[in-house]
């Protein structure tokens, strides 16, 4: 009987483990994006509900320009919705999320093709 519950713990344990290392992006990012014009540091907010991310990203807090995200097994696409008259670094971009880190190309942006990484703020 005992080794029955130690089995059917460990088999609950095991169905939870998913679900407790979920990826989650929410919180503050530091921005490095690289191009052949130089590199620009910036500042992200993102949070997460489910598989959607919203937030902003920006030069600082005083100057964001929003975002719209979707997170699917471990890649987060991630949109810009500049305000008129704002440039942009990238229209949209392909993330790959790994750990306090997220990185991809851009491209079709205000500074041609580059690198962008994301590092989580402690």
């Amino acid at each position: 009987m005992r080794s029955q519950r130690v089995l059917l713990s460990l088999l609950l344990l095991a169905l939870m483990a998913p679900a407790t290392f979920a990826t989650d992006v929410t919180g503050r990012w530091r921005v490095t994006i690289s191009t052949a014009d130089g590199t620009i540091i910036g500042i992200a907010s993102l949070r997460q509900t489910g598989d959607v991310v919203t937030g902003w990203v920006g030069p600082s807090e005083k100057d964001p320009i929003p975002i719209t995200g979707k997170l699917k097994k471990g890649k987060l696409t991630m949109k810009t919705s500049p305000q008129p008259g704002r440039t942009v670094a990238f229209d949209k971009v392909d993330l790959r999320v790994d750990g306090d880190t997220m990185s991809g190309a851009i491209k079709h942006g205000s500074h041609g093709e580059g690198t962008i990484k994301f590092e989580r703020l402690k």
